[in-house]
């Protein structure tokens, strides 16, 4: 048995099987993504004052080879009423958004529901029940509960379960069930880690904003945080060493493995190799920068070409056309002048006579 924090990971069990149909039960494990965690906690925290929890459906995909990794994607919220007699969920809400949902998503399928109390009743038995059942719920595959706990001041606790059926007749375990926890962790990718870093800053600050740190901050950043949590290891190993704190023998492994993949050289020949990568980089980009320089200066040396060849061409067709129309023009105006000469001749001439 393992500690009291940590997680029992038992074979998947499954809801009363139908005669003839056999299914294989197989270690589960459950991924959460970050927008299925805000949409629950968004819910969480637009509830009725007087409600004690809300809940609502999750939705995801299943591992294509054997059905062992459940992926929660998103989540969306269903109405419902409980009391300390009776709980009422509105079913046909639940259907209509369900098929609306897979419409727009169409890989995405029914997986469980959440819960936003970590309470575990006779009404969370009735309720996994449905959500596991043939036809309109998650069977032969189990259902996933999620309960996710936020609390001011608090963090915020997750937990992730599936059940087995449980009582003697049909009536009895309609509302029983054996919860049993599995395995899960969240998955942050890059664009979601910074994200997060940059709400969590902005938390802390007086106007609740934050602006968006550069490249060297993020590094400058990244550089801090390793520093701390190599600092947070040497303290530990200190305290394991000087019998201060409780050795760890899975602590002590995860850390000889995360050790095992660093590189065994001097810090000198880190320090040489890091400024020839640096060197590399701006050689690189010193001579792409060149590249670039003579491309354009060749594109414009090209297009000046052209310009200018045209002009020339131009006006020297419009010069010639100058020059020829010139000198038809002074070959008509010398017949012209002629003409009246002749034309005044004889009209002298045809007076004297």
């Amino acid at each position: 048995m393992g500690s009291i924090d940590g997680t029992l990971h038992l074979a998947r069990p499954l809801g009363p099987g139908v005669i003839g149909l056999q299914s294989t039960t197989t270690p589960l494990t459950v991924q959460i993504q970050p927008q299925a965690l805000f949409s629950i906690l968004d819910h969480s925290a637009r509830r009725p004052p007087d409600a004690h929890r809300v809940i609502g459906t999750l939705l995801g995909t299943r591992s294509d080879t054997d059905d062992s990794t459940i992926t929660i994607h998103s989540a969306f919220a269903v109405g419902h009423t409980e009391t300390t007699d009776q709980v009422e969920v509105d079913m046909e809400y639940q259907k209509a958004m369900l098929a609306l949902h897979i419409r727009a998503n169409p890989k995405e399928v029914l997986v469980g529901w959440y819960a936003t109390s970590p309470e575990l009743n006779t009404f969370s038995a009735l309720i996994q029940n449905h959500y596991s059942s043939q036809g309109e719920g998650t069977y032969p595959w189990p259902a996933v509960h999620l309960t996710v706990a936020g609390k001011p001041g608090k963090d915020v606790e997750v937990r992730a379960y599936v059940s087995s059926a449980v009582g003697v007749t049909p009536e009895r375990a309609a509302d029983s069930a054996a919860f049993i926890p599995v395995p899960y962790h969240i998955n942050y990718s890059e664009a979601d880690q910074s994200g997060i870093e940059s709400l969590s800053l902005a938390k802390t600050a007086e106007s609740r904003t934050t602006s968006t740190l550069t490249d060297i901050e993020n590094l400058e950043k990244s550089i801090e945080d390793t520093i701390g949590m190599l600092d947070r290891v040497a303290k530990y190993v200190e305290g394991v060493i000087e019998e201060e704190v409780e050795p760890s023998s899975a602590l002590g492994q995860y850390l000889l493995n995360t050790l095992a993949l660093a590189p065994k050289v001097d810090p000198q020949d880190i320090e040489r190799d890091f400024n020839n990568h640096i060197q590399d980089v701006l050689t690189v980009s010193y001579l792409a920068n060149m590249v670039r320089t003579q491309m354009d200066l060749s594109n414009r040396l090209a297009t000046a070409q052209l310009t200018m060849g045209g002009g020339e061409g131009q006006g020297s067709t419009e010069k010639g056309e100058r020059r020829e129309g010139g000198g038809g023009g002074g070959g008509g105006g010398g017949r012209q002048n002629r003409g009246p000469r002749q034309n005044r001749g004889e009209s002298v001439s045809a007076t004297n006579l």
